[in-house]
């Protein structure tokens, strides 16, 4: 009961609706010489999120979160209208951890009336994720571009989760010349090693016990690749593994460049594993940085 009392007795965290909104309490602040961290979400959420906003608040004198479940980025067969939404929830969410303003605009504030604009990343979206999702990335990209110039923020914090979307954020803002710095936070685990993402919530208790194999696999895999194991071999053998494990389809599984997304056997620089696959009507993301030995 008092943790009850104690959670009631947060002060809301104030939301805000429109532009003119948003740069009036945003000006007001860095005319105070404050700087803005921004944090950009799609709601539902999770302690992945509030590690975004702490790092904003450690880092920044203002955490700014946004909530806007952008159509764009979701093709027609994919779940927009399913979507998780509960602003009440995640407004005393981001309350508990000290985040000073949500910026919540309708879809007509961010893509009014004969909006034809689209920012388009090329190269980073050519593999993994861009081929099984062919415009979700420009989606992203547009409204990121559009929030970052709303807010003019210092900082906007993304979660390495999303490692694709994230390389392409920090790719939009320096081509742009958007002075904002892109920082990435490490993914946040469950206990038994998933990922944490808004869509877990769609798995039935015996899909998430299959889910939880994703991240042992991985690691399994990347300790494999890490002791000399042949690239191509190794890979080919954790797909068949992830199917044998109970995951419905492999979209991906491959050993990347993280500065270029270019899948490779051979990469030159800091590599990761990259991992798309389907339970039920859940797909699940992961990546998981490697040291490979030199050759």
């Amino acid at each position: 009961m008092a943790a009850l009392a104690q959670r009631s007795a947060l002060p809301e965290t104030p939301v805000l609706r429109t532009v003119a909104e948003l740069r009036a309490q945003i000006g007001e602040w860095r005319g105070q010489g404050e700087t803005i961290g921004l944090v950009p979400t799609m709601g539902a959420l999770h302690e992945g999120h509030l590690t975004l906003v702490r790092q904003a608040k450690a880092e920044c004198s203002r955490a700014v979160a946004t909530l806007f479940v952008n159509p764009t980025q979701f093709a027609p067969a994919e779940d927009f209208d399913a979507y998780p939404r509960d602003e009440a929830k995640d407004r005393a969410l981001l309350a508990t951890v000290g985040c000073d303003l949500l910026f919540a605009p309708s879809v007509e504030t961010v893509y009014p009336q004969g909006f034809s604009t689209t920012v388009e990343v090329k190269g980073l979206t050519r593999h993994l994720d861009g081929p099984f999702r062919p415009s979700h990335f420009a989606g992203v990209a547009t409204v990121v571009s559009k929030l970052l110039l709303m807010a003019a923020p210092a900082r906007a914090y993304f979660g390495e989760k999303d490692f694709q979307q994230y390389q392409v954020i920090r790719r939009l803002a320096r081509d742009l010349d958007i002075p904002t710095q892109i920082v990435g936070v490490p993914t946040v685990r469950e206990a038994d090693g998933l990922a944490l993402s808004s869509r877990n919530r769609y798995m039935t208790p015996a899909e998430r016990q299959i889910a939880s194999r994703l991240p042992r696999l991985m690691q399994t895999l990347a300790a494999r690749l890490e002791g000399g194991a042949e690239i191509e071999a190794a890979l080919a053998q954790a797909r068949l593994e992830l199917l044998s494990a109970g995951f419905d389809r492999v979209d991906y599984l491959d050993l990347a460049d993280e500065a270029t997304l270019t899948p490779s056997v051979a990469p030159q620089g800091p590599a990761r594993l990259f991992v798309a696959v389907w339970i039920g009507r859940t797909r699940l993301i992961d990546n998981w940085p490697l040291s490979l030995p030199e050759n």
